[in-house]
């Protein structure tokens, strides 16, 4: 894939894993990898036709990818993913922690707490589970990323969504940690942190004047980030062009963390 500055991104002869690629994020992403030469696993949890329309759209563009069917919050539903690979794609070279949920607004104390655990399980045991698969095979090959889709509010708090909150600041640490594990082993382990993206699961917000009027004040550049965005960031990530990058987070926001709010003063 050639970017905007006309370096060309190569992911040619790799093989990845976008994990919630049916839809949203996830799907951008896996797109991107498909341009930059990657055969790409798409996955989805419970609707299979979706993720077949993005495989097939890859297909029929010239790229390559087949459709994988999980739940990542489950470890024996994660080992058969990764063994399906193995056998249909050949050894994974890239894994994109994309799968994730927000879970209800519920303040702590007048929560569920399955609510909470199961925010849990899908936003921080999955990508634990699947890193844990492709470092298996990684440590084989010699070579290998590990993207964790992380959150901005791995740095901001959110009241109302603790959990959420939680997990990805949990699943930051466990990016750092284990890139210090593996740094020796030619795998990289990184984070890519996605502000306010536009896409279809927040319509509500950014398709709302009032709503997008109160959002667009926590954002310091004047409008809301794009799937592509997130997608080109990815993809540098995955490519030999960040071979010196691990154990980080890649903030990619519009300057959400720069505190907009004090724009004018404290």
């Amino acid at each position: 894939m050639i970017n905007k500055t006309g370096i060309n991104i190569d992911l040619k002869d790799r093989v990845a894993l976008v994990t919630g690629s049916s839809s949203g994020l996830g799907m951008e992403i896996a797109k991107y990898l498909a341009k930059s030469g990657a055969t790409v696993a798409i996955h989805y949890h419970s609707q299979k036709q979706p993720a077949d329309q993005v495989a097939n759209e890859i297909n029929s563009n010239g790229g390559k990818a087949k459709v994988f069917g999980g739940d990542v919050s489950n470890r024996a539903e994660v080992e058969s993913i990764f063994k399906s690979i193995d056998v249909e794609l050949g050894p994974l070279d890239i894994l994109v922690n994309n799968a994730g949920i927000d879970g209800k607004r519920q303040l702590c104390g007048e929560d569920n707490p399955d609510d909470w655990e199961n925010v849990i399980a899908v936003d921080l045991m999955g990508p634990y589970y699947c890193a844990r698969e492709a470092v298996k095979r990684m440590k084989k090959a010699g070579h290998g990323v590990i993207i964790n889709i992380t959150s901005v509010h791995e740095y901001i708090p959110w009241s109302g969504y603790t959990a959420y909150s939680s997990a990805k600041a949990g699943l930051s640490m466990f990016t750092k940690t284990l890139a210090q594990e593996v740094s020796e082993l030619g795998i990289r382990v990184v984070s890519v942190a996605p502000g306010a993206i536009k896409t279809p699961i927040n319509k509500d917000v950014w398709g709302n004047p009032t709503t997008s009027k109160d959002l667009m004040t926590k954002i310091s550049m004047p409008r809301m980030g794009e799937t592509s965005d997130i997608a080109e960031a990815v993809a540098f990530m995955a490519s030999d062009m960040a071979s010196y990058i691990t154990g980080t987070t890649l903030v990619v926001d519009g300057g959400m963390l720069l505190y907009p709010a004090f724009k004018h003063g404290g």
